[in-house]
């Protein structure tokens, strides 16, 4: 037989000459990253059930029937899920070329804050109900049902975000201003009056509940000016609240692509950054060829 006939077959795009241990790799980061696979579609799917149920068992284990009557039920549960996610997080580890830069990634860092609360509960009691952010993970959503568009709308927004960062400082740095000036102009007017504004912090935190049209009440003002003073923050209340959301979708606008990005669902194999563009032929994050 020549040497082409003995050759095996290709095992899911890797050969024979494809070292044992790389070819798991490729298989399990296909399997975990990819979700334009069959097998992708259905462990992202179950993955985002698996996370749903968590949340569920946190919530209800902070509930004091539940807790007292299935409390042990409950933890069992917990721990459960979190050996399960621990198994998994390991595994996206091992199947990309550079474990550090996507430990170090948005992704990465959700996935460990997902399964350190339960192992620190160990030392200290009460931690295990930040496994809510496990709810995080959910983002992954879009990933599965190939929603490139809200990732393409999401990458806009930060982007925006990014452009309109100066502007939001100033205005921040106004908005502080006014706060200041009137908390201590209302400790002024209103200071010995009965009506809570005993110091300059109280005033500027009544300032701050007034300003953003929150409006507690444990803090009134009782003279004619005071309720004048607070009645003028009161409609500057409203009109500041649209400033930064104009700031924001100015440049929302601007950056707004009329070519939207395909759907598209590549991911890195050397960090798991996924959604990429279609033509891009290199990783955006670490620079490395893409398949």
């Amino acid at each position: 037989m020549s040497g082409a006939s003995r050759r095996t077959p290709i095992v899911w795009g890797v050969t024979d000459s494809t070292p044992t241990r790389s070819a798991l790799r490729h298989n399990i980061h296909t399997v975990i990253f990819e979700a334009d696979t069959p097998a992708g579609k259905l462990f992202d799917v179950a993955l985002l059930l698996a996370i749903v149920a968590s949340v569920l068992a946190v919530c209800l284990e902070s509930v004091e029937e539940y807790g007292t009557e299935y409390g042990y039920e409950l933890s069992l549960i917990e721990w459960l899920f979190t050996i399960g996610f621990t198994i998994e997080y390991l595994l996206r580890l091992y199947s990309v070329d550079r474990p550090l830069r996507y430990a170090r990634s948005f992704y990465g860092v959700v996935d460990l804050l997902s399964i350190l609360p339960t192992y620190l509960s160990l030392v200290f009691a009460g931690t295990q109900t930040l496994l809510v952010i496990r709810a995080l993970r959910l983002l992954r959503i879009f990933r599965i049902f190939k929603a490139a568009q809200f990732i393409s709308e999401s990458e806009l927004l930060m982007l925006a975000l990014a452009a309109s960062r100066r502007k939001i400082m100033v205005f921040l740095g106004v908005v502080t201003t006014m706060i200041l000036i009137l908390g201590t102009l209302m400790y002024l007017v209103e200071g010995g009056q009965g009506g809570g504004f005993t110091s300059i912090p109280a005033s500027i935190y009544w300032a701050i509940v007034t300003m953003t049209t929150v409006g507690y009440g444990d803090i009134a003002p009782k003279t004619v000016l005071g309720q004048s003073i607070a009645a003028m923050l009161m409609i500057v209340g409203y009109g500041i609240i649209a400033v930064p959301t104009g700031i924001v979708s100015a440049e929302f606008v601007g950056n707004k692509d009329d070519d939207e990005a395909e759907d598209h669902s590549s991911t890195c194999h050397s960090c798991g950054t996924p959604n990429h563009h279609p033509d891009a032929n290199f990783c955006r994050v670490c620079g490395s060829a893409l398949d």
